[in-house]
Formats: structure tokens, C-alpha cells, sequence
């Protein structure tokens, strides 16, 4: 969980919040800067101009310590307004953690819709912390319905846990489409020996509520996971 300012000041030794003090400076006067040099919040800059606050961005950890690299990254993002050149580069150039913090933050920049590619990418990784940071807010507002779900069975595939996957609920209920990627998923592994997860229990059972018109949810007759095969002399 990214903390805040106030949290971080609580924690951080003198030296290290003077250094955040300073990388926050940086990155709010690059924002003033390019706000009145185009009278818009973040004009897109040359993506091989790299503003000081980026430079920051990558020694967080090793300023303010690794336990809070993710938080001060993602105040610095913010602070700057970053545009998506900046967090293209940060990620793309950046190493794994730097990577995370991006995807962690994308949801409280104003982009649109144009950082999906960093998502998608994160999605097409076998790194779990990478995976686990794409589902987030981000994701569950700008993912059309059939990478979205195929992000699910990703994060059932690697092993994260569902729970990581923002709005869930909102999304995955009577997603029918969903339920057979699910059943198809818990086939697969059931012929292969192979337990189903329980997360996959759980998220089956989602698509099997709908919302009435009261707002409230009811359960539709849900699609039972294959149980896994009984045990053999052999196994």
C-alpha cells in the first residue's frame, strides 16, 4: 500500500526528508514550468528530454530506503503531473521496482486511456510484483472486457492473488464469458493432474451474481469448478 506524505514524514529520517523535500521541489517546479510555458498541465516533452525530478525517481530507494521506494515514487509522479513520456521512460528504462511504482500510480495521472501499452506489457511478464501492480485501478477503468479478463486468468496462472485485482467485484459479476474462461481454465488443470486454485472458486462465484434493479446482487445458478481428479495407487 503506497503511503503519503504525512505517513512517509512520520518515518523518514532527517536526511532522507530533506532529500524528498528536494525531489518534490524539482518535480512540482517542472510541472509550473511546463504548465506556463503551454498554458496545459503537461505538454508531451521530447521523449529524450529527461527532467532532474526523473533522476530522483530512480534513487528513491536508496535516499528514503526500498520499504518506501514505491510511496516516494508515486508522490513524485504526481507532484510533476507527469505526462506520458515520463512514465513511458521511467518504465521502459527503469528496473522492476521502478516499474511497479509506475503502474501503482498510472490511476492519479491524467492519461487516459494512452498508458495502456505499459500495462498490457506488464501483463505479458512472469514477474508476479509486475503483474499484481497492472490490476490495479488503472486496469480495472481503461481494460476493454477481453483484456481485462484475460488479466484475471493471468493473475490465477502466476499465482497472484485475486485479491490484487481492483473492482473485481464490480467488474467479473455475470461476466458469462468470464465463467467459461474459468471453466475452461479449471478443465485444464484438472486433466492435468493439477489443483484448481480457490481463487478461481472465487472469482466463478462472482459471475454468477447479478445486479437487480434494487441495486442489491442475487446468485444465478453458478458454473461448478471441476473437482480434482481422485488420487490414484500411483500418486
Amino acid at each position: 500500500m503506497l503511503k503519503s506524505r504525512k505517513e512517509l514524514d512520520a518515518e523518514l529520517g532527517g536526511a532522507a526528508r530533506a532529500w524528498l523535500d528536494e525531489a518534490l521541489a524539482e518535480a512540482a517546479h517542472d510541472a509550473a514550468r511546463t504548465t506556463a510555458a503551454s498554458g496545459t498541465p503537461h505538454p508531451e516533452a521530447s521523449p529524450y528530454a529527461s527532467p532532474p525530478w526523473e533522476l530522483r525517481y530512480a534513487a528513491a530507494g536508496r535516499h528514503c530506503g526500498q520499504e518506501n521506494a514505491d510511496s516516494v515514487r508515486s508522490l513524485l509522479l504526481v507532484e510533476a503531473r507527469a505526462p506520458l513520456s515520463s512514465v513511458t521512460r521511467l518504465y521502459e528504462q527503469g528496473a522492476a521496482a521502478e516499474r511497479r511504482a509506475v503502474l501503482l500510480t498510472l490511476h492519479r495521472l491524467d492519461l487516459g486511456d494512452t498508458a495502456l501499452p505499459l500495462v498490457e506489457d506488464a501483463l505479458r511478464a512472469n514477474d508476479t510484483r509486475l503483474v499484481a501492480a497492472a490490476v490495479g485501478p488503472y486496469a480495472a477503468d481503461h481494460l476493454d472486457p477481453h483484456a481485462w479478463r484475460h488479466a484475471v486468468l493471468k493473475c490465477l496462472f502466476t499465482e497472484v492473488p485475486v485479491a490484487a485485482v481492483a473492482r473485481l467485484d464490480d467488474r467479473a459479476r455475470g461476466d458469462a464469458e468470464l465463467a467459461r474462461m474459468l471453466g475452461d481454465f479449471a478443465d485444464e488443470r484438472t486433466a492435468a493432474g493439477r489443483a484448481v486454485p480457490e481463487d478461481l472458486r472465487t472469482v466463478l462465484a462472482l459471475t454468477a451474481l447479478t445486479a437487480p434493479a434494487d441495486g442489491g446482487a442475487h446468485r444465478a445458478t453458478p458454473t461448478a469448478a471441476p473437482a480434482a481428479p481422485a488420487p490414484t495407487e500411483e500418486s
